[in-house]
């Protein structure tokens, strides 16, 4: 009977449609993506989680990946002694966000200063603003580590925050204790006991504690009116080119009611697409931690004539 012929022959496109529809979207704890538009959503996605170590996991092939893990522990290693006066420091400022009542002990110390910070900085602020915001931009322009296209994003996002910045209610009351309320909560969720605690975390800690803080983070700029998440939901990509395995597309979004746009170059290894920014800095981050820095009684270049005493 052919309908019913009919019917199990349309079986496996039926299944082949539903589980597109189910996986059309790429696992973001997997490394890489399927295409580059996948692997940039999935960066997004971790993003908007505060998944950090997921984050890193996602935007780099494994053998990058277990590099940046070992290249950790080289950084605490080289890193400068604790002293008395940073663990002091350190217990001082824990204390003070996590006793008892601490949003309302930190409130009541900062409202009298924000009082007459207002008076005083009040009309400077715009102005002080302004000069941060040029600052920025030439040191932005004279690094020689972006590309003009970096620079000249970098340059678009500042054009955004400085109004913003520039109006933002810094001085204002109950935006202050929220704040604070923020603040004292996300440091209790680090619970961090001391400076040597902090250098001894391996990686996969290390991580978890700054995705809290990056999530505290987010919240005080959302009580002055600078919402990341909104501007990650609001990302859209468009494919450029590809061809030999590399890969450009555009990103639009928007910052504080702005539309902004950027692209991006990625590149594929082994069936996945990567960030090609990304895996390049990682790689040289890597490079220039394992190679031993050159000796200064290295013999003179050649055509060098020797000095005289």
């Amino acid at each position: 009977m052919r309908l019913p012929a009919l019917r199990y022959a349309l079986l496996p496109l039926s299944a082949a449609l539903l589980l597109s529809a189910c996986h059309g979207k790429d696992d973001a704890s997997q490394p890489g993506g399927s295409t580059p538009q996948a692997a940039l959503q999935g960066t997004i996605d971790l993003l908007k989680a505060n998944d950090l170590n997921g984050l890193w996991k996602h935007a780099l092939p494994p053998a990058d990946y277990a590099n940046l893990r070992a290249d950790w522990s080289r950084h605490a290693q080289d890193a400068e002694p604790i002293t008395a006066e940073d663990r002091a420091k350190f217990s001082q400022t824990m204390q003070q966000f996590t006793a008892p009542d601490a949003e309302n002990k930190l409130y009541s110390e900062l409202q009298p200063k924000l009082a007459t910070m207002e008076q005083q900085y009040k009309d400077q602020l715009p102005v002080l603003i302004s000069v941060g915001e040029a600052l920025v931009k030439n040191t932005v322009a004279q690094n020689k580590n972006l590309t003009d296209a970096q620079k000249t994003q970098t340059s678009n996002v500042l054009d955004v925050l400085a109004p913003w910045a520039q109006q933002a209610p810094w001085f204002d009351q109950a935006k202050a204790k929220q704040a604070i309320g923020v603040a004292v909560t996300t440091v209790r969720k680090l619970d961090l006991k001391s400076p040597d605690q902090l250098r001894a975390m391996d990686f996969d800690t290390a991580m978890a504690k700054y995705a809290t803080g990056l999530g505290g983070a987010k919240q005080v700029l959302a009580t002055y009116g600078l919402s990341v998440d909104d501007t990650l939901n609001s990302v859209k990509f468009t494919p450029v080119s590809s061809s030999n395995g590399h890969a450009v597309v555009k990103i639009d979004y928007t910052l504080l009611g702005k539309p902004l746009s950027t692209e991006s170059t990625l590149v594929q290894q082994d069936g996945r697409w990567y960030s090609e920014d990304m895996l390049n800095h990682v790689r040289q981050s890597h490079q220039q931690l394992i190679q031993p820095p050159a000796s200064s009684s290295a013999p003179a270049a050649a055509g060098t004539a020797p000095t005289k005493d």
